[in-house]
């Protein structure tokens, strides 16, 4: 997965483009990463990186 190459490839935070639309698939997304293990922390983007519409994830170290 997207979170699995990123762990591997050493990095600390990527970013998920979810849209902003319903907040379906926001939801979707955001109860995926709290169960994820490599997952050590999550919030909304900034406004200048997407806001509403991206989650910014931190990865486990």
């Amino acid at each position: 997965s997207y979170l699995d190459r990123a762990f591997r490839a050493g990095l600390a935070k990527v970013r998920i483009i979810h849209g902003g639309g319903t907040g379906a698939l926001r939801r979707a997304v955001r109860e995926w990463l709290a169960q994820h293990p490599l997952v050590a922390s999550f919030q909304p983007a900034p406004p200048y990186e997407g806001g509403d519409g991206a989650t910014m994830v931190e990865l486990a170290k």
